[in-house]
């Protein structure tokens, strides 16, 4: 049988591949402690669960959707927007729901890029950033991350001829896999660059409400001259504890919205409703849960941060996203660290290269352990770098 060939651009799925080999070592017997995929261990909160309950009941629920989105959910998210981000967005032409951002996220760049045309990415950077550009034709061009520019991209630095076929700008704040934050005026600096060469800016916000020490994470969209070009993608899935759940949004640029509505229409058939109402809920009932939330993420943060210091690792404690971006000894490459470290220790993490080329020399840690697996993995940890 004969694949497409665009099938044989597409490399594994670096989770797929990450599940593979825990399998592998359970069943060797060993008792694996993952710090590998941002997956919440911390529960949907109730009020959502008996949202999503009753509306299951409701045999209204139970036939097709609406393609757009329940305007009630809709509305929730621009109300949510005004709130959080003083951005104002009209719900019919503003805002697409999604079957979780990663859907939409892979589907853009078939409504934008055509073959030959390229897609700035971050590197690291989320995964599907490149593939949905390969599915598309197009021509994936990584933007380094580095840390002596605390992993912002460097604008000035893209080539001219790559800037004047480049349709689609990526960016992801806080960061997957780095962690690293930006401040608003960043985002002005994005977006006017954005502006001024006609490239769509898609901002993946999707850890935008896990942030520490004070830091409060900006919108893309709350800046100048972001409604002309950008767009930004929305998840209950880190906020809300609800991965498994699949319901995010994209928002932004009128125009941009409708390509993105009128090729969702010919691919899927929308989100159940018991699930958007489920996204209302969480949206517009109690957040109490999120400052709990918070606070057992800064907990995790810090027991690890602070045992790789007392292990000579130079990390700096990250002020948003669920993760622990770590250098790894010099005598080891990333994923010989990662290797050793699951070997070893019986211990997960995300070698660098996963995210791009310049993830090299680091290692990624998510802090969706429990506690005492935490400390455990923690002390675990401490044999192989000793031996590193």
């Amino acid at each position: 049988m004969r694949t497409a060939k665009r099938i044989d651009r597409l490399p594994p799925y670096l989770f797929a591949e990450m599940d593979r080999k825990i399998k592998a070592a359970q069943d060797k017997g060993v008792d694996v402690i993952s710090f590998g995929i941002g997956d919440p261990d911390l529960p949907t909160p109730p009020h959502v669960v008996d949202a999503l309950c009753s509306a299951a009941a409701d045999p209204s629920t139970h036939r097709y959707p609406s393609y757009t989105g329940m305007p009630e959910f809709r509305r929730a998210i621009a109300n949510w927007y005004r709130t959080r981000f003083g951005v104002d967005l009209d719900p019919d032409t503003q805002i697409q729901p999604l079957v979780g951002t990663k859907e939409g996220i892979f589907h853009l760049p078939v409504a934008f890029v055509d073959p030959g045309d390229v897609a700035l990415i971050p590197d690291p950077g989320y995964p599907v950033y490149e593939t949905g550009t390969l599915l598309a034709g197009g021509e994936p061009v990584a933007m380094p991350l580095l840390s002596e520019n605390d992993f912002k991209p460097d604008l000035g630095a893209i080539p001219a001829d790559v800037v004047r076929r480049a349709r689609v700008m990526w960016l992801n704040y806080p960061s997957n896999p780095t962690a690293a934050c930006v401040d608003e005026a960043f985002f002005a600096d994005a977006v006017r660059y954005c502006n001024e060469h006609d490239i769509l800016l898609c901002h993946d916000a999707a850890y935008s409400e896990i942030t520490f020490d004070d830091y409060v994470a900006p919108s893309a969209l709350q800046v100048d001259g972001a409604m002309d070009c950008a767009v930004e993608f929305g998840s209950l899935s880190k906020t809300y504890n609800m991965t498994g759940w699949r319901i995010g949004w994209v928002a932004g640029a009128t125009r941009a919205i409708e390509a993105i509505k009128r090729l969702k229409t010919n691919i899927d058939s929308g989100i159940f409703d018991a699930v958007q109402r489920a996204g209302i809920a969480a949206l517009e009932g109690p957040q109490d849960h999120l400052v709990a939330t918070i606070e057992r993420y800064r907990h995790r943060r810090d027991l690890l941060c602070d045992a790789l210091k007392s292990m000579d690792v130079v990390v700096e404690p990250p002020r948003g996203s669920i993760y622990v971006w770590t250098p790894v000894p010099e005598r080891h490459t990333s994923e010989s660290f990662a290797t050793a470290l699951l070997e070893k220790a019986g211990v997960v993490a995300i070698p660098g290269t996963g995210y791009g080329p310049s993830g090299e020399g680091f290692v990624r840690f998510s802090l969706t352990v429990p506690d005492e697996r935490l400390e455990e993995g923690v002390e675990r940890l401490r044999t192989v770098f000793a031996d590193s």
